[in-house]
């Protein structure tokens, strides 16, 4: 009798993430019960982040129920969600030199919750459910200190380190393989209206505390030294650093965001 057939999986990301959730209850068996509930007796990765996302944001005025469904609305109208949801979770393991396996930002990760979260109030907002998509915005501010308008629209394969303090305005928009570390906004400079805030390329990286106020692009590639202030445009592949922001040199590599060097010049030995 011949052996059977090695069925090849159709989603490894989610297979490992079951994987290391097992090994996590094999070696804290106090954490089965999230682990099972949260992941292990899950059906897709999907369902592992909208129970997830629900557990941390619910509160007295919007169940976990309602959370839930949300997400399944939002995957329903934008099956890509799917993608960028396995994108940013390897972005994570990727880019975070902290991060050694799946489960710890699906489990444990604020930047990556309420990346997700955000991707469900932007899905309602873009339906014209913008009462949910704002509750949604507020409760993630609460819990996660991280404040993204539901009107955003955010690349796949976004990375925010920490996360503690991100702002982003509504009208900004955010491309794919973009790495934002804590603190950063991306805001206006005053009260107008319209179209009044950044537009940041593919492969950006923001460091710390940065500030970009305006409405001005970011070219792809580029690198914004940790607490600088950015006024006006950055070309591409380039690297500004500074009050107010200037360019101090090229980005160093083909995508800032992937790297995470935020060495912006060679300072010599210490003296």
């Amino acid at each position: 009798m011949s052996a059977p057939a090695v069925v090849l999986s159709a989603d490894p990301v989610w297979d490992r993430v079951r994987e290391e959730a097992g090994a996590v209850v094999r070696r804290e068996p106090a954490l089965a019960g999230m682990m099972h509930g949260s992941v292990i007796d899950q059906p897709s990765l999907e369902h592992a982040v909208a129970e997830r996302i629900a557990a941390r944001l619910a509160n007295q005025h919007l169940d976990a129920v309602a959370i839930r469904h949300a997400f399944a609305d939002a995957l329903g109208s934008h099956p890509e969600i799917s993608t960028a949801i396995r994108r940013d979770l390897v972005a994570v393991l990727e880019r975070d030199a902290a991060c050694e396996r799946l489960i710890e930002p699906l489990m444990y990760f604020k930047g990556f919750h309420a990346i997700q979260a955000q991707r469900i109030a932007h899905s309602l907002w873009a339906k014209g459910r913008r009462d949910f998509a704002l509750m949604l915005q507020s409760l993630a501010s609460a819990a996660l200190q991280v404040d993204i308008h539901p009107a955003v629209p955010l690349g796949m394969g976004m990375f925010m380190d920490h996360a503690s303090g991100v702002v982003i305005g509504a009208t900004s928009t955010v491309g794919d393989n973009v790495s934002i570390l804590q603190g950063v906004t991306l805001g206006g400079t005053g009260k107008a209206f319209g179209d009044r805030h950044p537009k940041i390329g593919h492969g950006v990286l923001i460091g710390a505390g940065a500030k970009i106020l305006g409405n001005f692009e970011i070219g792809h590639c580029s690198r914004v030294a940790a607490g600088s202030v950015v006024l006006s445009e950055v070309p591409p592949n380039a690297t500004v650093a500074g009050v107010p922001a200037r360019i101090v040199g090229e980005a160093g590599c083909p995508e800032p965001s992937r790297t995470m060097d935020q060495i912006i010049a060679d300072l010599g030995p210490a003296k």
